[in-house]
């Protein structure tokens, strides 16, 4: 992981997620909406746990659903703010959520996920 990609949460987009969840053992990526109260409301807390103890493995990614359609599929009925927690480049859970607790215990299950190794 570059110092870059460590220090902030990176803005993306659908062709270089795929990329992004392969390159890296643990991805943590939100899907946001334009206009959207609550992306906007979760967007300090989220780029605030970049920097906490225990993350500094796992990428912190943001899409904007609006102009990517594979990310927008991917929420299917949903509505942004769209988490997804990914390891090895496999999804392992997600979910919209509106509260940052919501937000820490989907990213500490990810923290703590071990991957199973051959």
């Amino acid at each position: 992981m570059t110092e870059e990609e460590r220090k902030h949460v990176l803005d993306t987009d659908d062709e270089h997620l795929r990329r992004l969840t392969h390159e890296h053992m643990k991805v943590f990526a939100k899907f946001t909406s334009e206009n959207c109260v609550i992306c906007q409301a979760l967007a300090p807390p989220f780029a605030k746990f970049v920097d906490e103890p225990g993350n500094e493995s796992i990428l912190f990614l943001r899409l904007n659903s609006d102009e990517n359609p594979v990310a927008r599929k991917m929420m299917q009925q949903k509505v942004a703010p769209f988490f997804v927690s990914y390891c090895q480049g496999r999804m392992l859970e997600c979910d919209n959520l509106t509260t940052e607790a919501e937000v820490r215990a989907q990213l500490d299950r990810l923290r703590v996920f071990m991957p199973h190794t051959e």
